[in-house]
C-alpha cells in the first residue's frame, strides 16, 4: 500500500509539472492527466515496477465522474434558459440536431453496431463547456459579439446531455423486452421532470433544509447528496452521472449556490483528475491501430461540421458570417463528456474499441480545439481578407467593464444572504472563485431596490451584477486625475 500511495502521489506531481507546461501553450488539463495515466499504464509497460492499476483508483474515479456532472448542474443558468428559450433553442438546438445527426450517420458507417453508433454520435455532438468557457475567459473574449451565442449553446448542450444520458443509459442497459424498455424510459423522464420542476420552483423550500453555519457539516451534506443521488440515478436506470447532475441542478437553484460552488470546485478538480488519470491507465496503446481510421474520420467530420454549423448559426442569429466562423472554431473543443460516455459503454459491455476511440478522439480534439480557439481571430481575418486590421467586433468599453468586474469580484462577491455577519464574510471569499459567466442572452429586466426583493428573486443576480460593475467603474474613475471626464457606461452592461 505504501508503494502504491507513493507512486500515485508521484503521478499527480508529474501531472502538475506537465500541466504547468501545458498552460504555457494553451492546453487544457484533461489531455495532460490522460497522458500521465497512459504513460503509467501497465499496458504500455514503460515502468514495469509501477503497481498502479485502473481498478486501484476506480472508486475515486467514480467520485470524479459524479462531481464533474454535479458541478455542471450546479452552474446551469435556469433563468437564462427559461427566459430566453426561443433564442437559445434556435442556435443550440440547430447545432445539436446537425452534429448529432451527422455523428449518428458516421457511427453507423463505422460499423460497430447500433448502440455503439448512438454513443459515437453523443461523443461528437457536444463540445466541452468547461474548456470552452475557460478559454473564453483566459483569452478575454467575453465582450466579443459571438460570445453570447457560444454561451447560449453551452446552456442548451447541458440540457441535451441530461436527456441524452437518460435515454442512453436505458438503451445500452442490455434490456431486450420492449415493454420494460418503455417503462424504464418513462421512469427516467419522470425523474428528470420532477428534479427540473423542483429546481425551477422549489429553490426557496430546499434552501430552508440546507442551512448550516458549520462549513465542515455543510460540505459533508452536499457531498453526501451528490453521491446519494448518483446511486439513486443508477438504481432508476438513468446512470449515476445524471443523478449527480440533477441534484446539482436543484442545489444550484438555492441561495447557497455560491457557497456550495466554493467547496465543490476543488473537489471536482481533485476527483476529476483521478477520473481522467484512471481513463489513461485503462487505455491500451496496442488497440490504437484498429481505431486510427475511425478517429481520423471523426476528427475531420467534427471540424467540417462545426465550421459549417457555425456559419448556419450566425445566419440564423443574424450575425455576420465572420462571427459564424469564430463560433465554429471555438466550439471544436471536446473533453469530459466523450470520456464519460466511453466509461458508460465499457460498463455496459459494448464494443471495447469505443474506449481507445474515445481516448484518441479526446486527445486529438483537446489539442486541436484550443489551438483553433487561440487562433480563431487570426483565421477569421485571413479568410475574410481583413489582413492586419484589428478585430473590429470587440467593444473597448465592454472589455474594460469585464476587467473591472473581474477586479471587483476578486474582493467582493454576493454571499448567501444570511443574517450572520461572519458567514456572509466567508461566503464572499468563497464566491470569488470563477464559474461559468452569465450569457448576455439573458435580459436584465427592471432595476428595483434590493430591499424590495426576496432573497430567491431571480432579478437579484442581475441587480447585484449591475451595481458591482457600476461601483467598480466609479472607483476606477476616482483613481484617475481630476481633469478626466467619467466614462459613459455601456448600456449592455
Amino acid at each position: 500500500m505504501a508503494s502504491e500511495l507513493l507512486i500515485l502521489g508521484a503521478l499527480f506531481v508529474v501531472a502538475y509539472v506537465f500541466g504547468r507546461l501545458g498552460k504555457l501553450v494553451g492546453l487544457p488539463s484533461i489531455p495532460i492527466y490522460m497522458l500521465v495515466g497512459l504513460v503509467a499504464s501497465p499496458h504500455l509497460d514503460l515502468f514495469p515496477h509501477l503497481a498502479i492499476q485502473a481498478a486501484d483508483v476506480n472508486l475515486v474515479a467514480i467520485f470524479g465522474l459524479i462531481f464533474l456532472l454535479f458541478n455542471l448542474g450546479l452552474e446551469f443558468d435556469q433563468d437564462e434558459f427559461f427566459g430566453n428559450a426561443k433564442a437559445l433553442l434556435l442556435s443550440g438546438g440547430t447545432r445539436i440536431v446537425i452534429n448529432f445527426g451527422v455523428g449518428l450517420g458516421f457511427g453507423f458507417m463505422v460499423g460497430w453496431g447500433g448502440r455503439e453508433a448512438l454513443i459515437i454520435a453523443g461523443m461528437t455532438a457536444t463540445s466541452s463547456s468547461a474548456i470552452v468557457t475557460k478559454l473564453l475567459i483566459e483569452l478575454k473574449r467575453l465582450a466579443n459579439a459571438e460570445t453570447p451565442v457560444i454561451l447560449g449553446i453551452a446552456v442548451v448542450e447541458d440540457v441535451f446531455i441530461a436527456f441524452y444520458l437518460a435515454i442512453v443509459a436505458v438503451v445500452i442497459g442490455g434490456q431486450t423486452n420492449v415493454g420494460l424498455i418503455i417503462l424504464q424510459l418513462v421512469i427516467s423522464f419522470l425523474f428528470l421532470a420532477a428534479m427540473f420542476a423542483l429546481a425551477r420552483w422549489g429553490g426557496k423550500a430546499v434552501s430552508r433544509l440546507l442551512g448550516s453555519r458549520d462549513d465542515e457539516l455543510f460540505t459533508i451534506l452536499f457531498f453526501g447528496l451528490a453521491v446519494m443521488f448518483g446511486g439513486l440515478g443508477e438504481l432508476l436506470g438513468v446512470s449515476d452521472a445524471i443523478g449527480a447532475f440533477l441534484i446539482g441542478l436543484v442545489l444550484g437553484a438555492t441561495r447557497f449556490r455560491t457557497r456550495i460552488e466554493g467547496f465543490a470546485l476543488p473537489l471536482r478538480d481533485v476527483f476529476g483528475a483521478f477520473f481522467f488519470l484512471n481513463f489513461g491507465l485503462a487505455l491500451d496503446p496496442s488497440t490504437f491501430g484498429g481505431v486510427l481510421v475511425p478517429v481520423a474520420g471523426a476528427v475531420l467530420m467534427t471540424i467540417v461540421v462545426n465550421v459549417a454549423g457555425g456559419w448556419l448559426i450566425a445566419w440564423l442569429t443574424r450575425l455576420p458570417l465572420r462571427y459564424g466562423l469564430g463560433i465554429g472554431l471555438i466550439l471544436q473543443n471536446r473533453g469530459e463528456f466523450a470520456l464519460i460516455l466511453a466509461t458508460l459503454a465499457s460498463g455496459a459491455g459494448l464494443d471495447p474499441r469505443l474506449t481507445p476511440f474515445a481516448g484518441l478522439y479526446v486527445l486529438v480534439m483537446s489539442i486541436i480545439g484550443p489551438v483553433l480557439t487561440l487562433n480563431s481571430e487570426r483565421i477569421t481575418a485571413g479568410v475574410f481578407r481583413r489582413g492586419s486590421q484589428a478585430p473590429a467586433h470587440i467593444d473597448p468599453a465592454a472589455e474594460e467593464a469585464f476587467a473591472l468586474l473581474e477586479s471587483a469580484t476578486a474582493d467582493q462577491q454576493p454571499g448567501d444572504d444570511r443574517d450572520d455577519d461572519s458567514e456572509a464574510s466567508d461566503d464572499s471569499l468563497i464566491g470569488a472563485q470563477a464559474t461559468r459567466p452569465r450569457s448576455p442572452f439573458a435580459s436584465t429586466g427592471t432595476d428595483p431596490d434590493l430591499d424590495d426583493l426576496d432573497a430567491d428573486d431571480p432579478r437579484i443576480d442581475d441587480l447585484l451584477l449591475d451595481r458591482t460593475v457600476q461601483q467598480a467603474m466609479e472607483q476606477s474613475d476616482e483613481q484617475r486625475s481630476g481633469g478626466q471626464t467619467q466614462r459613459t457606461r455601456d448600456p449592455e452592461y
